[in-house]
């Protein structure tokens, strides 16, 4: 998958693609994502989640040459499987801190709650990224690094950022108690009366 995306990388820099070749270039750091947080870090990601990681960033670059704008539903599938990643991110890491302290206790409702809210914020984020991109390409004549189609394209993506945000709530909680388990130990070794 790796070497798809450097592909990807590829084609942007032979063709002169800002878009591409910025968009396979995040995509490319990212992979390197889990290996980074399990040496520097010790937070150790199950295979099943960084390869999550991994399909979630492919998609988006193979996205970039044309699957985007080609392909109706091809945004809907990227923003629902991106969604999910930071739906998993908010989880593991409010039950990790939930788990770690006697002082916060989180009950499941509020996770859900919580895994939408936090969810949905990223994706307004996102698309206010997406809009400042598109005025700053207009302004310097240079193509859009993120791309915006208008106010529809934007509530639709926040639809599917919740599609994402629901199936982590409602079914992703045990394939993330790894994760929960590992972020809660390293706050754990972190704790300033262990040192």
């Amino acid at each position: 998958m790796r070497l798809a995306i450097a592909g990807i990388l590829g084609v942007g820099v032979a063709t002169l693609n800002v878009s591409v070749t910025l968009n396979a270039a995040a995509a490319l750091a990212i992979t390197y994502l889990p290996a980074v947080l399990s040496r520097d870090w010790g937070i150790r990601l199950s295979p099943g989640l960084t390869l999550w990681v991994t399909t979630a960033v492919l998609l988006h670059a193979v996205g970039m040459l044309g699957l985007y704008s080609n392909v109706w539903w091809y945004d809907h599938l990227t923003h629902t499987l991106s969604a999910m990643l930071v739906a998993a991110v908010g989880y593991a890491t409010a039950r990790a801190v939930d788990e770690y302290s006697d002082a916060v206790y989180l009950p499941p409702r509020f996770l859900f709650v919580f895994i939408l809210t936090f969810t949905l914020a990223f994706g307004v984020l996102w698309e206010v990224l997406e809009f400042f991109a598109r005025l700053a390409a207009d302004y310097f004549g240079v193509e859009a690094v993120l791309v915006q189609y208008g106010l529809t394209d934007t509530i639709v993506d926040l639809l599917f950022d919740t599609v994402g945000a629901v199936i982590v709530a409602l079914f992703g909680t045990e394939t993330l108690s790894g994760l929960v388990d590992t972020l809660r130990e390293r706050l754990e070794a972190a704790r300033p009366d262990q040192q």
